[in-house]
């Protein structure tokens, strides 16, 4: 990505090393994300205790958005759901120590489970916009789970007009096109060639202004970038709930969308307007930040 004026980018934080995967601590982050042309970073949280990705904890991110607020806010997340009636009390101390949101939420259960849905009443009365990553099933990989065409994500969007949520992942962002697949496998891929009208993803944000889209990774990128047009009325359409995210663990990482929302907008393809909503004005109003 170029030298922008970009605002806002969602991540796993980058708090200490791993062995499986690189992850850069939150000073190593800043030459990256002042190259990149990004001013400030939301901090995506494992939840309240480590968990299996390379990300902080509640308490860590919060420590590293104290530690630097000019660069770093951060969200929260939870991960014990033995107390699900204490759901509302635990979002609320987050709220109060800083938290900007619910997310990355990974927990992988139907999105119709009684602690999943304690989450979202509890942020729509605490005004704490969700970031979920999806899954295609129960007990594969990590993430929300929903079967083809999301019915359980359009219950949740109606149960809780007052949540908004903020899609990620290539099991939600697949369904872009019409012709979505519905096995595993193919629902857990990243998008492919012209977008098929009549998918499930514009239809549910048309009818649910309290939907959102994190447009992250790979996932948001192909789906919007496999078919350029088709993508760029996307975006001009849904500006007002749309964010740039990047998704990155480390300072070598670079995913391709941010450098083409550039070119788009450079080339009078994107709107000013509809870019600066994307890129900034969003994150301001919604996160805070």
């Amino acid at each position: 990505m170029g030298k922008t004026d970009l605002h806002l980018y969602l991540s796993f934080a980058p708090v200490s090393k791993s062995d499986a995967m690189s992850v850069s601590s939150y000073q190593e982050m800043l030459p990256h994300l002042k190259e990149l042309g990004i001013d400030r970073g939301v901090l995506m949280s494992c939840g309240e205790t480590k968990g299996l990705l390379p990300c902080g904890t509640n308490e860590e991110n919060r420590r590293i958005a104290e530690a630097d607020p000019e660069h770093y806010a951060w969200m929260c997340c939870l991960d014990d759901d033995r107390q699900t009636e204490t759901v509302y009390d635990r979002l609320a101390a987050c709220k109060q120590q800083g938290a900007v949101g619910i997310g990355e939420l990974t927990i992988n259960r139907r999105l119709d489970d009684p602690f999943l849905d304690a989450i979202f009443e509890s942020a729509g009365q605490l005004g704490m916009p969700v970031t979920f990553h999806m899954s295609p099933e129960e007990g594969y990989s990590y993430g929300v789970v929903d079967e083809p065409g999301l019915p359980l994500l359009e219950a949740c969007l109606k149960k809780h007009p007052d949540t908004l949520f903020l899609g990620h992942s290539q099991t939600f962002w697949i369904e872009i096109s019409k012709d979505a697949p519905k096995d595993r496998e193919g629902r857990n891929q990243w998008g492919k060639g012209p977008v098929v009208p009549g998918g499930r993803v514009p239809e549910l944000f048309l009818r649910y202004p309290n939907l959102c889209g994190d447009l992250s990774a790979n996932s948001a990128g192909c789906a919007l970038m496999r078919d350029p047009q088709f993508g760029l009325d996307f975006l001009e359409q849904f500006a007002d709930r749309l964010f740039f995210a990047t998704d990155m663990v480390n300072a070598e990482m670079v995913f391709p969308l941010g450098a083409w929302l550039d070119e788009q907008r450079d080339a009078g393809r994107l709107s000013r307007m509809t870019y600066d909503k994307i890129c900034r004005e969003n994150a301001k109003r919604v996160f805070g930040v």
